[in-house]
């Protein structure tokens, strides 16, 4: 079964939050794919990932950039897996057909806003009744994580 991560943003947004989490991915040698609601939504993330920090770079790609099996994240608002990432970022409530392919996978939501925290407790609900490890991570003052919950 694969790991889900379940990541309250307080603190900082996703946009600040998301490449800490891919350049952790990116150290250790982990392909990732990120799915995102928008092609807009996607387009921003993959501009801002550019833009971020002048020091950090983050090889990515997505369906604009052609490539997928090259890149070693692929940013995507469809249901896919083109680069064998065994990483999926979820953003935006995203929620794939299927987990299988997938070791790990981070759910990102946004604490300020109460839509988006109860859709993340049905996912929870859903997801343990399908048998998955879940670990829930509160974001700490700093921007860092504090695990607070497994299953």
């Amino acid at each position: 079964m694969t790991q889900i991560g379940f990541y309250h943003l307080l603190k900082l947004p996703l946009e600040a939050a998301l490449p800490k989490l891919l350049e952790k991915a990116q150290a250790v040698g982990l392909k990732v794919v990120v799915m995102a609601a928008t092609p807009d939504r996607v387009e921003h993330l993959t501009s801002h990932l550019w833009t971020y920090n002048e020091e950090s770079w983050l090889p990515h790609g997505s369906a604009k950039d052609g490539e997928a099996a090259l890149q070693p994240i692929w940013l995507t608002e469809k249901d896919e897996n083109p680069n064998g990432a065994t990483v999926l970022v979820l953003c935006d409530g995203m929620r794939p057909a299927e987990m299988a392919a997938f070791s790990r996978c981070l759910d990102l939501f946004d604490g300020n806003d109460e839509d988006a925290v109860k859709a993340a407790r049905e996912r929870w609900k859903a997801w343990k009744g399908e048998g998955h490890e879940l670990v829930y991570y509160q974001q700490t003052e700093r921007g860092g994580w504090e695990e607070k919950a497994r299953t």
